[in-house]
């Protein structure tokens, strides 16, 4: 028994002893986490004064650019009239039923001239059969609409109020800098000129839900419903932009808006008085649309007939100037382009191979104009296209979505040689013509050139 009692012994011992060298030796230490307690902060009172320096600096004052312009900015009334179908005449399947209602909108607009032209978006009257000018004082005027340009969102209207008006003038929009203060001048919801304060946040800014390349300024100044056709000025009172459109989820500012810089406005004017319609200036490149990484654009490729590859510009050069204006993205460029017209000769500055070079070149003009009135698209006729039909003048048909004309025969490639027995000199000659019979009840007449080179004439009743 005793001996029975030893072995156990031994052996508990000796399990003992296994285990414990296990645990010194083999087994890893278990670490077991600390909580760290931050100490307690004294709060202490200090004596400090801070030094006041002084400064001749004095702040922003808005009040001379506001009594610039208040009156100078004008409440714009659209009137239109659109058919409505009584919805029970349909429903109990009665005929007619047809009636015209009155449907108003509003925005604002900009007197730019003493004698009563008025700058406006293009979105503020489209579709108006009336247009009315209310001016700060409450004075009300009849409006004419001299042109528009709905690419750019801009149009021009005219008053004739008997005396000079208050006006704004144009400031040059290129040399506007961001973070510059600017104000927002409208008539929001109906009220009377309303003055917003803001800085320039961005230029050259693309909105991508437009489906245009644009070139906005885009600021913080409060904008809203009404103010479309408003003013963005400078704090000299200085038309720097035609504030043009918000960012907003529920119809209402939430941080951002963005107006046409006032170079480009400008110039769409100028060009719907002399011309009646824009003169859009090319270069004649086609550019590199993934070059993220890229400051500036980059030429893809050259029009064999434009002013670009005319001037010594070539293929994998980079735009980093216009007229020492910096081009950071295509939409500072068309910025500048729409800011010109074709022939004049603007300076270019190129990044090649890592060595800018400044390249003289002249703008060409655009060889298409869209028709959207009746659904066609016209282009120039080239030099050898005149020469091989013995043609003065014309327009080819570029594309046609008429169905009338579609159904006469007349086929995208025609040639237009004359409007309503009236020969065609250009573009936008033809474009006027077109507008104006298709606005009106006259018959259209056109005298073409086929795909075979044989004259046809067609007579069409609206």
């Amino acid at each position: 028994m005793k001996k029975i009692l030893g072995t156990l012994g031994m052996a508990i011992l000796g399990g003992v002893i296994t285990l414990g060298g296990y645990k010194y030796f083999i087994e890893e230490p278990k670490i077991e986490t600390v909580k760290n307690v931050e100490p307690t902060i004294q709060m202490v009172k200090a004596n400090y004064t801070p030094t006041m320096v002084n400064s001749s600096s004095a702040p922003t004052d808005f009040t001379v650019a506001s009594e610039k312009t208040v009156n100078a900015v004008v409440h714009v009334k659209n009137t239109a009239l659109r058919e409505v179908q009584n919805p029970f005449d349909y429903f109990f399947g009665r005929r007619g039923g047809i009636t015209k209602q009155e449907q108003v909108g509003t925005g604002s607009g900009v007197i730019i001239s003493p004698d009563g032209y008025i700058v406006t978006n293009n979105h503020v009257i489209e579709g108006a059969t009336a247009l009315e000018i209310t001016l700060n004082n409450r004075k009300k005027y009849k409006a004419e609409l001299i042109g528009t340009d709905k690419n750019n969102d801009i149009a021009l209207l005219k008053i004739d109020a008997g005396k000079n008006l208050p006006y704004i003038p144009f400031s040059n929009s290129d040399n506007i800098k961001v973070g510059e203060w600017v104000l927002a001048v409208g008539n929001p919801y109906n009220l009377k000129s309303t003055v917003t304060a803001g800085i320039v946040s961005a230029k050259g800014r693309d909105l991508d839900s437009t489906g245009n390349i644009d070139s906005f300024i885009q600021t913080d100044a409060a904008v809203n419903p009404g103010n479309s056709g408003g003013a963005l000025v400078n704090t000299r009172g200085e038309l720097v932009g035609i504030n043009t459109a918000i960012t907003s989820r529920t119809g209402s500012f939430i941080g951002y808006s963005f107006a046409v810089p006032s170079n480009i406005a400008k110039k769409i004017i100028d060009d719907l008085l002399e011309y009646g319609d824009v003169q859009e200036a090319l270069i004649g490149i086609s550019y590199s649309q993934n070059e993220d990484d890229i400051e500036g654009v980059k030429i893809a490729s050259l029009d064999e007939e434009g002013g670009a590859k005319k001037g010594g510009l070539k293929v994998g050069d980079i735009i980093k100037k216009i007229n020492d204006v910096k081009i950071s993205k295509f939409s500072d460029l068309k910025g500048q382009l729409l800011a010109k017209r074709p022939n004049e000769t603007i300076v270019i500055t190129v990044d090649r191979d890592g060595k800018e070079l400044d390249k003289l070149v002249t703008l060409g003009k655009k060889n298409f104009v869209e028709v959207a009135e009746l659904g066609l698209i016209l282009k120039s006729l080239t030099k050898k296209e005149l020469k091989k039909y013995n043609l003065k003048s014309g327009v080819k048909i570029s594309q046609n979505v008429n169905r009338y004309l579609m159904a006469y025969g007349v086929e995208s490639g025609y040639i237009i040689t004359k409007i309503n027995k009236v020969a065609v000199t250009d573009i936008l000659d033809a474009k006027r013509k077109l507008i104006s019979v298709a606005k009106s009840t006259k018959p259209l007449f056109l005298e073409v050139i086929n795909l075979k080179g044989e004259k046809e004439r067609y007579a069409f009743n609206q």
